[in-house]
């Protein structure tokens, strides 16, 4: 029987790919591993999957009594609802250590750097397995993506080591020109809803029993926004109410001015504007520098909580 990989809900471009080259990994070394996911692709995603001439993982949401590997995230609140009747086999993740726990011991890669894929192409190495040009190609631009193209606090010396090693592999070497196309095509907001736009990359967090819910959205131009932050804001209210949520944040992030406009609801806001040290006006504020939620958000946020 097979074990199933996938990402986080509401899966970016390191969830997916990461499920794809972790499963081509492990069916390498003898496990018989399929990569599925638990949400929609993303236009960027779209864009990687199409340019390497790949196939979306199967959806897949249920998963009782299968064992599993997850990738880029150990957040309940970003698993399916019936993890806790899996057999978690491993974790692969650059986050912070969630609240998922196992009944038995587990493989467990988790690294500090910028990009899940990163850490999976130290797992080729560590196994001695090739990566193909295709694969390599999609680690690549996952890469990229979550470090913003090397921008993002979060990215090290382990990440830009992976992406030239990679784009030796797939035989692209202008691998910036190529991120930047990938982020136009995530920019691309025309015929979107707003539920489209604040859960491209939308993930829930049990704050010390609090529910918090963060987005981000990463753009070449957030100005095309402007015209649509009431519509944002509105679906954020319908969130909050569906999710029972205490405080909802979307971060609108401009890769080139290098920061990001905060848009929050929260029942107290004050909790934000202590983790921030700003001061909310019509519920926005601007976060210069800011790029990374893991690093620069979560960490500030959660002990408010």
């Amino acid at each position: 029987m097979s074990t199933y990989i996938f990402g986080h809900t509401n899966p970016d471009s390191d969830s997916i790919v990461g499920a794809i080259s972790l499963a081509y990994l492990k069916n390498q070394i003898g496990e018989e591993c399929v990569a599925t996911r638990q949400g929609d692709i993303s236009p960027e995603t779209e864009f990687i999957l199409n340019k390497f001439g790949m196939s979306a993982p199967e959806l897949k949401t249920s998963y009782a009594g299968e064992k599993v590997y997850l990738v880029d995230f150990s957040d309940l609140a970003q698993a399916p609802k019936d993890i806790k009747e899996a057999m978690i086999l491993g974790i692969v993740d650059h986050h912070k250590l969630g609240d998922i726990t196992t009944d038995a011991p587990l493989e467990c890669w988790i690294r500090p750097i910028g990009c899940s894929n990163t850490v999976i192409k130290e797992m080729y190495d560590y196994n001695k397995v090739e990566i193909p040009k295709d694969i390599a190609g999609m680690m690549m631009c996952a890469i990229l993506s979550d470090t913003v193209i090397f921008k993002s606090p979060t990215c090290t010396k382990a990440d830009t080591k992976a992406v030239k090693e990679l784009s030796e592999i797939c035989g692209i070497s202008d691998y910036k020109a190529l991120a930047m196309a990938m982020f136009i095509a995530k920019s691309a907001v025309d015929g979107a809803s707003a539920r489209n736009l604040n859960t491209r990359d939308y993930k829930a967090f049990d704050m010390n029993g609090t529910k918090v819910g963060v987005g981000q959205l990463e753009m070449v131009d957030i100005s095309v926004l402007e015209s649509r932050i009431g519509e944002l804001f509105a679906d954020m209210k319908l969130m909050k109410e569906e999710d029972g949520l205490h405080t909802i944040i979307i971060l609108l992030t401009d890769i080139m001015k290098e920061g990001s406009q905060l848009l929050c609801l929260s029942d107290d806001v004050t909790k934000v504007e202590a983790a921030f040290g700003i001061k909310l006006q019509n519920n926005q504020a601007w976060l210069d520098g800011v790029l990374s939620r893991k690093k620069q958000v979560i960490p500030f946020l959660q002990p408010q909580f």
